[in-house]
């Protein structure tokens, strides 16, 4: 899964200065691409304010910066009040998008997510975690529709995600399939 990456995003991984990544999330190979200087620190062990702190930090000593997340930026990426902050910080940057865990589960599986006469739709959801989810976009309330799911971040979660599948009607011989680690994708960060 190293080499699902982006041009782009391989390309700013080898000339960042500074990589903050997540370590429990992001497969590790991925780090062979930064150069043999670089800063590298694991988001996993810190808080969000030590991460903006290291960004500011090393922005204003002309370092160059790439913030390595997992998964999708526009799917569950947990980057906006990182943005949000940069923005406020008037700190330049790019979003890099990675090969979407999307796309990647679905080759991994071999599967296309829509077929004729089966499912023209996918519905991208999440179970309910620390992040709370409204009423009507439960895990049951949306597979009542029949279509395609996918369903991210579920893994922790996977007897509540089996509960909410089978409340909402779906027969039990319903196809499902588990992906982990699919992709990776790039926040980069730049003065």
């Amino acid at each position: 899964r190293q080499e699902l990456i982006t041009l782009k995003g391989k390309k700013n991984l080898e000339n960042a200065d500074v990589v903050i990544y997540a370590g429990s999330l992001l497969n590790p190979e991925i780090l062979g691409y930064a150069k043999k200087d670089v800063e590298l620190y694991d988001s996993a062990k810190m808080n969000l304010k030590e991460v903006l702190q290291v960004m500011v930090d090393s922005v204003k000593k002309g370092k160059l910066v790439a913030r390595v997340h997992d998964g999708d930026p526009s799917f569950f990426g947990a980057i906006t009040e990182q943005m949000d902050f940069l923005d406020e910080q008037k700190i330049e940057y790019d979003v890099i998008p990675g090969v979407s865990c999307l796309q990647g589960g679905a080759a991994a599986l071999r599967r296309e997510l829509t077929l004729p006469n089966i499912s023209q739709s996918v519905i991208i959801t999440r179970p309910e975690g620390r992040t709370p989810v409204p009423e009507r976009e439960r895990i049951r309330e949306l597979a009542k529709h029949g279509t395609t799911m996918v369903i991210f971040l579920g893994i922790q979660h996977v007897e509540k995600v089996i509960d909410e599948l089978k409340l909402s009607g779906r027969p039990l011989d319903t196809p499902v399939s588990v992906v982990y680690r699919a992709t990776c994708c790039l926040l980069y960060t730049s003065d």
